[in-house]
């Protein structure tokens, strides 16, 4: 497997969990979740760009739900998907972007990563060969 060029080294590929709100302050409106899961999913593109694999942990968690007979992330099921999906993906991650805004699952993931000595990274351009971008990620 090829690796990434960071800082002059090479370096296997890191997966990347990007963590932020995807339902926090959406009234369950389904047009804002899937608004939150776009701005997380921008982070994607320039994680790939510096050789990494980008995880978002409902990428695996609304399949999860929908081939169980959920009817979402609303569904009373998803309360034993969601959450522990992202704590599984954990086990297998190298690090955590974590995006501004208020969120109690992407707070989860930030102390589950730092118990785990997982690194936590606070902006886009702090993640290992990602150029440097204009700042934060905005919300």
């Amino acid at each position: 497997m090829m690796g990434c060029k960071v800082a002059g080294m090479t370096q296997r590929p890191l997966m990347i969990l990007i963590a932020g709100p995807y339902r926090s302050g959406t009234g369950d409106d389904p047009e804002l979740m899937a608004a939150n899961l776009r701005r997380l999913e921008e982070a994607a593109w320039p994680i790939f760009l510096a050789g990494h694999v980008p995880m978002i942990g409902e990428w695996v968690a609304l399949p999860v739900l929908a081939s169980a007979g959920a009817s979402g992330p609303l569904d009373p099921l998803a309360a034993e998907v969601m959450y522990p999906t992202a704590e599984r993906l954990l086990q297998h991650c190298d690090g955590v972007l974590r995006l501004p805004g208020e969120s109690i699952g992407a707070d989860q993931d930030v102390a589950i990563a730092l118990g785990r000595g997982i690194p936590v990274y606070w902006r886009l351009d702090e993640v290992p060969g990602v150029a440097q971008g204009p700042g934060p990620i905005r919300r």
